[in-house]
């Protein structure tokens, strides 16, 4: 009589591939990768189960990192091979990683109806604000002024904002996080791996090669408890599903927490 077998409990360390990790130093990419890893390990999912998609950036270079399943696609077309994979594989866990300029410029309309389909895919947003990879320019959330290769005089462009377009998409569940804090970036990570359908995470990623420090309001001890606000979680039925959301939401003006809708309040 064949018996139930039950699956290895993974560690962190059993996620890491034997691949080197080619970032620069000090990148907050690195403590994305501990704390997914972290995340991941606990949850009871086998490693043939897990797949990373990626499209072209630095965060990019994620899926080989992973002792998973992974690809390493095209640029700004992640969204749209991890669809297909859900579609045809929805026994997988299925986890997107993009930047905001692989996701937002290039990527921008294969995330929205990736994030409208709902079909349980995870997203993961680094948004530094900058293109590291191709050396600096300014990227479609880099702020007003933002002066860089590709805009000298400053940026003239109007950010988008992730989570705004995340929520008008009708994400179910959102979040933002940020790579120093990794207490809240691993929950947040273990959170959106728990939801039934379409998770897009935006994590303030430090670039410290190319705009370093553009985050130091919401980081350093000094300024985050005036900039930062934890949120619990908040939950609206309808016919179609239960959104739940999670943030932390940085607050150094208002523009940075334009989540807020007015059908779609938020209660702490």
């Amino acid at each position: 009589m064949p018996t139930a077998t039950s699956l290895q409990t993974l560690t962190a360390k059993d996620l890491a591939s034997d691949q080197e990790v080619r970032w620069c130093p000090g990148c907050g990419d690195y403590s994305i990768l501990a704390q997914m890893k972290k995340a991941m390990a606990p949850l009871g999912i086998a490693r043939e189960k897990m797949v990373f998609i990626s499209g072209i950036g630095c965060s990019s270079r994620f899926p080989y990192y992973m002792n998973t399943y992974g690809f390493h696609t095209i640029h700004g077309r992640a969204p749209t091979f991890a669809t297909g994979l859900k579609a045809s594989r929805p026994d997988l866990s299925v986890w997107v990683i993009t930047g905001d300029g692989d996701g937002l410029s290039i990527g921008g309309n294969h995330l929205i109806h990736a994030i409208r389909r709902n079909i349980d895919l995870k997203i993961v947003l680094f948004n530094n604000e900058i293109y590291g990879l191709t050396k600096g320019q300014y990227s479609p959330t880099s702020r007003i002024g933002t002066r860089t290769k590709s805009s000298p005089l400053g940026s003239i462009d109007n950010p988008l904002h992730p989570l705004s377009l995340a929520i008008g998409a009708e994400a179910t569940f959102v979040a933002r996080t940020v790579d120093t804090d990794i207490h809240h970036l691993t929950a947040v990570l273990q959170r959106a791996a728990a939801h039934k359908g379409s998770a897009f995470i935006e994590v303030y990623q430090n670039c410290k090669i190319f705009n370093d420090g553009v985050f130091d309001y919401a980081t350093d001890k000094g300024t985050k408890a005036d900039n930062t606000l934890y949120l619990g979680t908040a939950s609206r039925s309808s016919s179609a599903s239960t959104v739940t959301r999670v943030f932390a939401c940085t607050a150094s003006t208002p523009r940075w927490c334009r989540w807020a809708t007015a059908s779609r309040s938020m209660t702490c």
